[in-house]
Parts: structure tokens; C-alpha cells; sequence
């Protein structure tokens, strides 16, 4: 495979952040290594003239660098809703639908587990996300035995998922209250992008230069900064109109946008996401960290990951067929919707990403962690044996 290959093949990316996933575990479970960790922790600034701000090389990694980790869902997003498998009802109502439910149950069922304990309440929203990467990688090792329409069912549902989980993230998990003379700023910066889009202006430089501000504004409000690199995506231009052959107007992407996802992707999925799980996922399996099993955040994660986002995924698929609303695709078979579902439970990123955000007690946090990797690793291979059934069934009929 070539480099451009590889830069470009979820499985890769997928592969090295489970790879910097273990070896934060494993660093932070040997003591001789846990200086490691500590590097997060080291302050660093930008100053440009007067301006001044600091924040440790962890707090820039989880508030900036994944801000473009946003950014980039939040492109995938709206092509996908202005000329993609989103596009219109009919594309849509599954995937829509299937990610309702793969967000409704896991987030009900961590609440039964957890409803009666302030401390671990807050985490309802750790078990309803997909890691898109993983779920992917895990069928780009299936090849081609997988349906075409199998893998855009997923990635459509990935992506629906990804909208849900930075809509949760921006109105629950506020890093600290809400300062409104910020969020005033940030609110007339937005408005200034919207402006400019309906204007048709074209210019990626300003409305990047616009996002800085934005993403500051963002920060200061007490909103969590990433969110605004899913608003600036929604501003960018990425329409065009087209003539057909028969004179009908056609809606398709910029390629200009296109290639600003082509290059933003290999930056994504092999530098920033893989150094969120180093800075990260650094859980030691000590037996105080250990012993945190018998919180209810593990059930809660456990069961919403691997019991309720396959169930939502399936039962939300099935109603919505049978009621008539959606069709399933060609070449799926319901077979394959259970597979996807047990795929959806890889939580890993986006669940760890929340669950720093969802309790104050550092050991619940790190509780939390460790359900996230081994259901999620546990997820990854029943994901991967279910497809794999599913796709040699298909082969035999």
C-alpha cells in the first residue's frame, strides 16, 4: 500500500489509536514509567502581544486539537446533509433513526444503573457515541465481503451518532457555568460566519482566522471549546449548484471543501485523535483503580455499550421499516443491521471524552475509562465475528 494509501485507510488510524490507547495504560500501570503522564500536565502559552493564554499540554490537546477533530466531523456532517446520504427523507429515516435508538438506550440504561448516585449520574452520556474510526477499521478487515450499502449504513449512522453526541456535549456538559458576556461574543461571531455564508463569501482564510475567535470566544463562555469547531464547519460554504444533462438543477459538494477533508483526515486520525488517547487513556491498573468495579459506572457503560446500542440500533431499524418509513438498503440484511449494532458499542473517543467531563471525583473518571477500553475492545471483536458470520450467511444464500 502506498503512503497516500495509508494515510487515508481507517483501518490505520483505527490501529494506532488503539496501539496509544495500551501504551497509556501500560505507562501509567508501571511506575517507572508514570512520569509519562505527568507531561500532559506541563503548562504551555501563546502570547501575542497583550494576549496572553495558558493552559496545560493536555487541556490543548482536549480543547483545541480536538476542536479540529470537530471541525471535521462537523464538514463530514454537512455533506452528508446538503448533497449526501442525508440529503433528503428517504436517505436519511434509517440511519436517523437507528441513531436514535443506539443513543436513547445506552443512555437509559447507564441512568437505571446510576439514578439513585449524584456523584456517577452525570455520565449518561458516556455510552451513547460511536467511534466512527473503529467501527470502520473494524470492516475495512473485512474487505469486500462487506455490502456496500452495509458501510454506508454505518458510516451514515456514525456520523448521525457524532451530531447527537456534540449536541449533548454542548447543552449538559458545560466545563464551568456559563459566562453570558462571552457567549454574547461568541453568539456575534457565529452570527458574522452565518452572514457571511448566505452572502456566498468563499474565502476559507476568513472564515479560519473568524474560527480562532470563535473557538476563544467558545473557551471563555464555559462551553466547551471543541463545539466550536462543529459551528464553524455548518458555516463554511459547501454547495454548489449544477446543470445536468437534462437541465435540472443538481446540489453537489465544493470540491474545494472535499479536498480541505481530504487533508484535514490523515492530520485527524493519525496525529491528534491517537495523542487524545495518549494524554488520555492513561488508566494504571492498580487495585484502588480496579476496585472501582463495583461502582455502578461500570454497569452503566458496560450494559449502555454492549446491551443498548446494539438493541437501540436494531429495534429503532426494525420499527422504522416496518412501519413503512424507511427501506433497508440493497444488499443489507437484518443480519447485518444486528452487526452494525454490536459495532456501534466501540465507544472509545468520544465516551472518554465525555467522561472527563462527567464527574468531579478523579476515580469515578478513571473508573469510567477503564469500562470505556475493555468494552470497548470487547465490542470491537464481537462487532467484527458478527459481521463476519453475517457477510459468509449472505455468501451461502
Amino acid at each position: 500500500m502506498s503512503i497516500k494509501g495509508i494515510l487515508h485507510n481507517p483501518a490505520a488510524g483505527g490501529v494506532l489509536l488503539l496501539s496509544c490507547a495500551l501504551a497509556a495504560v501500560f505507562m501509567a500501570s508501571v511506575p517507572s514509567l508514570q512520569w509519562f503522564d505527568r507531561i500532559w500536565d506541563i503548562p504551555a502559552s501563546v502570547n501575542l502581544g497583550n494576549f496572553s493564554l495558558e493552559m496545560s499540554l493536555r487541556e490543548w490537546i482536549n480543547d483545541a486539537l480536538m476542536a479540529v477533530f470537530f471541525f471535521l466531523a462537523g464538514l463530514e456532517i454537512k455533506r452528508e446533509m446538503v448533497a449526501g446520504r442525508l440529503s433528503s427523507v428517504k436517505k436519511s429515516t434509517l440511519p436517523v433513526m437507528a441513531a436514535l435508538g443506539g443513543m436513547l438506550f445506552p443512555a437509559l440504561i447507564y441512568a437505571a444503573f446510576n439514578s439513585g448516585n449524584p456523584e456517577t449520574a452525570g455520565g449518561w452520556g458516556i455510552p451513547m457515541a460511536t467511534d466512527i474510526a473503529f467501527a470502520v477499521g473494524v470492516l475495512s478487515v473485512l474487505g469486500d465481503r462487506v455490502p456496500a450499502g452495509v458501510k454506508i449504513f454505518l458510516m451514515t449512522l456514525a456520523v448521525v451518532d457524532d451530531l447527537g453526541a456534540i449536541v449533548v456535549l454542548a447543552l449538559f456538559y458545560p466545563v464551568h457555568p456559563v459566562d453570558w458576556m462571552y457567549f454574547g461574543f461568541m453568539t456575534f461571531i457565529l452570527a458574522v460566519l452565518v452572514v457571511m455564508n448566505i452572502r456566498n463569501v468563499r474565502r476559507r482564510s476568513v472564515y479560519l482566522l473568524l474560527g480562532l475567535v470563535l473557538w476563544y470566544f467558545t473557551y471563555m463562555s464555559g462551553i466547551h471549546a471543541t463545539v466550536a469547531g462543529v459551528l464553524l464547519a455548518m458555516t463554511i460554504p459547501s454547495g454548489m449548484s449544477v446543470q445536468d444533462a437534462d437541465g435540472n438543477m443538481r446540489k453537489l459538494i465544493d470540491p474545494r471543501v472535499l479536498g480541505l477533508e481530504s487533508r484535514l483526515s490523515p492530520l485527524v486520525n493519525l496525529l491528534i485523535v491517537p495523542l487524545f488517547a495518549l494524554a488520555n487513556a492513561g488508566v494504571a491498573f492498580r487495585p484502588e483503580a480496579l476496585a472501582g468495579g463495583m461502582s455502578p459506572v461500570v454497569p452503566g457503560i458496560f450494559f449502555g455499550l454492549l446491551l443498548g446500542k446494539p438493541a437501540g440500533i436494531f429495534l429503532f431499524s426494525f420499527l422504522s421499516i416496518k412501519s413503512g418509513l424507511a427501506v433497508l438498503p440493497a444488499g443489507v440484511k437484518w443480519s447485518h443491521v444486528a452487526a452494525v449494532g454490536m459495532l456501534g458499542g466501540i465507544g472509545f473517543t468520544m465516551s472518554i471524552f465525555i467522561d472527563n467531563l462527567s464527574f468531579a471525583d478523579q476515580m469515578i473518571t478513571d473508573t469510567g475509562k477503564l469500562a470505556i477500553l475493555v468494552t470497548s475492545v470487547i465490542a470491537m471483536v464481537l462487532g467484527l465475528v458478527s459481521m463476519a458470520f453475517a457477510c459468509k450467511k449472505q455468501i451461502n444464500h
